[in-house]
């Protein structure tokens, strides 16, 4: 576990021969199946914050965390969704870049839609990221409106065409669905396959009331 002092919560931690970088504990989806509304975090990981890590709090961690050996790559992917920070997904990996890093977004693809100022797929190709993996969890609008519950309308598409723009990019792209009862992995698959992505399935986790002395917020 990595932590700068001036944080509560894991900014920087590893799973598998990858490092995981929880940039922020917000999301504009609410999908059924998040462990965020049951779990504090993954892999024996406390991800919530008491505030969210600057640059310099993120690439410290990197390093301390480097100390201990290196990572295949490092992997925007915490307890919320990166993009809603895109300048700090982008610095950090411009840094990565400079030091040679391989480095992937894990996001749920709204990252047009919470940045239409900026050309995102662009941005990300630019600053050096190697590999994005998108959520898309559903191969039709309404069932992704139905499970991910999202803040904007018809994001179904966006989330598509944002992965569409990333693979024309030279972004190594792949597509991910969650195995939740009634998936449709196949239709989601085909959707991949049909904008010469990669496709994932992803393992689902049943939802598990929380000790009653870890309920509420935090």
């Amino acid at each position: 576990m990595i932590t700068p002092p001036a944080a509560a919560g894991t900014v920087a931690y590893r799973a598998g021969d990858s490092l995981y970088l929880n940039i922020t504990n917000r999301c504009c989806c609410d999908c059924d199946f998040c462990i965020r509304a049951w779990a504090d975090g993954v892999f024996g990981e406390d991800l919530r914050f008491d505030h969210e890590p600057d640059v310099e709090e993120v690439t410290r961690a990197i390093e301390v965390a480097f100390m201990d050996g290196p990572a295949k790559e490092v992997v925007f992917c915490g307890f919320g969704e990166p993009t809603l920070r895109l300048d700090v997904v982008l610095s950090v990996t411009e840094w990565l870049r400079l030091r040679r890093i391989r480095s992937r977004l894990d996001t749920n693809g709204h990252g047009q839609l919470l940045n239409p100022e900026v050309d995102v797929p662009a941005a990300l190709a630019a600053a050096g990221l190697d590999a994005v993996t998108v959520s898309l969890n559903a191969a039709t609008p309404e069932e992704y409106d139905r499970v991910c519950r999202p803040v904007f309308s018809k994001s179904h598409r966006a989330v598509i065409r944002f992965a569409e723009q990333c693979g024309a990019h030279g972004l190594e792209t792949t597509l991910t669905a969650v195995d939740y009862p009634g998936a449709d992995l196949p239709g989601v698959a085909d959707i991949a396959a049909a904008m010469g992505a990669g496709f994932r399935a992803r393992a689902y986790a049943p939802p598990r009331p929380r000790p009653a002395a870890e309920k509420g917020d935090r």
